[in-house]
């Protein structure tokens, strides 16, 4: 069905414009207080400023031309002419059993399903994954599992930095240091090799800098990488390969959608970057000009309205004086591969805020060589920083970035010291599992429920606590909720059959009503939650259905044999089932059945 919203909006659209000729937004919003009802229209107030007529007396209008008694109660109009409705308990009662009868909860699929690529995470090779690389792998996967699940064929795409010259020092390493092993009689793999890739990574660095021997062998590297040589390719290989097994852990870890089958990284791309630059030569601008040209040595584009400080025209350099190519080609050469061979109609980055000015003219140079028409949406989906207690980017005592997996890690054994406090009766593997999906899901959770364009400060303490807006309340009320029905079986009630005789709810209680009123907006929140990809919308709507479930359940005894019982175990049932689909499927969170 379409949310509550659309269809009050469609239908009081159609009254503003019987009743004023004039086709107008119809502003719904949900109401801020429920004394005042449901949902707020201010069509009719807005229109009335813009036609200058009195907004009270055109609500009036509005509201004798509409037809909603199906939907609400009769509309009442407040103030100088907002139209404040309330949906009438047979409505929410009928969508209750929509929603019952429906697998996906009876969420509108998109009438308009596009092919979206989605650019997220992004790991570099032979470095392990930090705290900075947290935003982009969850909300990147929220936003696919969000898309995929209202009907669009969603492609992940994992462009990880596995090319460029840093990896002629690498292989140089590599190799080195297998020779060394080998001459020792053991066995030549890169797991013995690069124990420590961190430390691996950083003696490279120092011995390009110090040992001249070591920085040529690194350019023979790199150039034999370059010119396809099957002993540097095959060094390089190992190289990634066991980066990847590192991220690939941290992906399993977070319950992450990413495999193998979504990585292209840039050395994907590296035969195609040369025909990049020369595509943006031969493109003319609107003058005839070149598009790409030499500047200070340089191969430049200089897209319209982009400007230094100095007010010079701002450069988007695609290949260096030395031939060598940038980040910038590389990402052009991937748009290419995206549109081209991908059928992409929408692509979304998801990075940090810092890169905003990149992609700004990354986009532009793309829609100046005419790789991208109209048809084509382009997004970058920025997020803020996660900020230390100090107010400070997270860094460990030694200045360094957090490592991922350290505080992934470091969430579980803290999830786990509270379940053995709580209870120390369970099973070994009761308690490590519980463990798992507290620590991680407050980790996702803490991030999510904030807006993804504000820093936030990384707290344990609160992301783990019972109370308030964390993962640890909304996976306390799902198993709360679960036990009720345990508990109802142990009293011999079969749950299934009395949801099953339901067939006209009974909401006569004001906590059944405003617990079912809730249940029915899931599809609105998410909605909600697409419109600018922000998954606090959503994470927002779950705790506000546990909150609500908190009141209904205090105040309506749920397996008292009385003639409100099924009903009540059927709100019990779909509260259950939204909570659990919710983190579950879009959010990659675990639920448990006990705390």
């Amino acid at each position: 069905m379409k949310n509550v919203i659309e269809l009050i909006s469609e239908r009081i659209t159609a009254a503003i414009e019987q009743a004023t000729g004039q086709k107008a937004a119809a502003m719904v919003t949900p109401a801020t207080d429920s004394k005042f009802g449901d949902y707020q229209s201010n069509g009719a107030f807005a229109l009335a400023k813009q036609l200058k007529n009195n907004p009270r007396q055109l609500a009036e209008k509005v509201v004798a031309a509409l037809q909603i008694d199906d939907i609400c109660l009769p509309p009442e109009i407040a103030g100088a002419g907002f139209i404040n409705l309330r949906l009438k308990p047979e409505f929410v009662a009928e969508n209750l059993l929509r929603i019952a009868a429906n697998p996906n909860l009876d969420i509108e699929k998109t009438s308009n399903p596009q092919t979206v690529v989605v650019d997220f995470s992004g790991p570099n090779i032979a470095k392990q994954m930090h705290v900075g690389h947290l935003r982009s792998t969850i909300l990147g996967d929220c936003i696919c599992n969000m898309l995929g699940f209202i009907g669009h064929d969603v492609k992940r795409q994992n462009h990880i930095g596995d090319w460029g010259k840093q990896f002629g020092m690498l292989c140089a390493l590599y190799d080195r240091k297998c020779i060394e092993m080998g001459r020792q009689g053991k066995t030549l793999n890169a797991s013995e090799t690069l124990s420590d890739i961190e430390a691996f990574y950083r003696e490279a660095q120092q011995l390009c800098n110090t040992d001249k021997e070591f920085d040529q062998e690194a350019r023979e590297a790199i150039a034999g990488l370059h010119s396809g040589s099957q002993v540097w390719l095959a060094r390089w290989e190992e190289i990634v390969s066991y980066s990847r097994e590192h991220y690939e852990k941290i992906y399993e870890k977070l319950r992450v959608g990413l495999s193998d089958l979504h990585v292209r990284g840039e050395s994907e791309y590296r035969d195609k970057l040369a025909d990049v630059v020369n595509d943006l030569k031969q493109k003319k601008d609107s003058q005839g000009n070149p598009l790409a040209v030499e500047s200070d040595g340089a191969i430049c584009v200089f897209p319209d309205g982009f400007k230094t400080k100095e007010g010079n025209p701002m450069p988007f350099i695609i290949q260096k004086t030395d031939g060598a190519f940038l980040y910038a080609t590389t990402d052009l050469a991937a748009l290419r591969y995206r549109i081209n061979e991908l059928k992409a109609d929408r692509i979304i980055y998801v990075t940090d805020a810092r890169q905003k000015l990149h992609f700004e003219m990354l986009f532009a140079v793309a829609r100046k060589a005419g790789w991208i028409n109209d048809n084509i949406k382009l997004d970058h989906i920025t997020f803020g920083s996660v900020l230390g207690e100090d107010g400070k980017p997270l860094k460990t005592r030694s200045g360094e970035n957090v490592k991922l997996k350290d505080l992934l890690d470091e969430a579980v054994k803290r999830a786990k010291a509270v379940v053995e406090e709580k209870n120390p009766e369970l099973s070994a593997d009761e308690k490590e599992k519980i463990a798992n999906a507290v620590g991680i899901g407050a980790v996702k959770y803490a991030d999510y429920s904030n807006n993804r364009t504000s820093d936030y400060i990384f707290s344990f303490d609160k992301m783990l606590a019972m109370e308030g807006n964390t993962a640890p309340y909304m996976q306390y009320a799902y198993a709360r909720v679960k036990s009720i029905g345990r508990k109802a079986e142990q009293k011999g009630i079969n749950v299934e059959n009395e949801i099953n005789s339901v067939k006209t709810p009974n909401l006569t209680e004001p906590a059944e009503l405003a617990l079912a009123k809730h249940l029915i907006k899931y599809g609105q929140s998410i909605n909600t939650a697409l419109s600018d990809l922000r998954p606090n919308f959503l994470t927002n709507y779950l705790y506000e259905l546990a909150q609500e479930f908190s009141g209904f359940y205090n105040a309506c005894p749920v397996l008292e044999d009385t003639p409100a019982r099924p009903t009540r175990l059927l709100l019990c049932d779909l509260t259950a089932k939204t909570i659990r689909h919710g983190l579950e499927n879009l959010l990659g969170i675990e639920v448990v059945k006990q705390m």
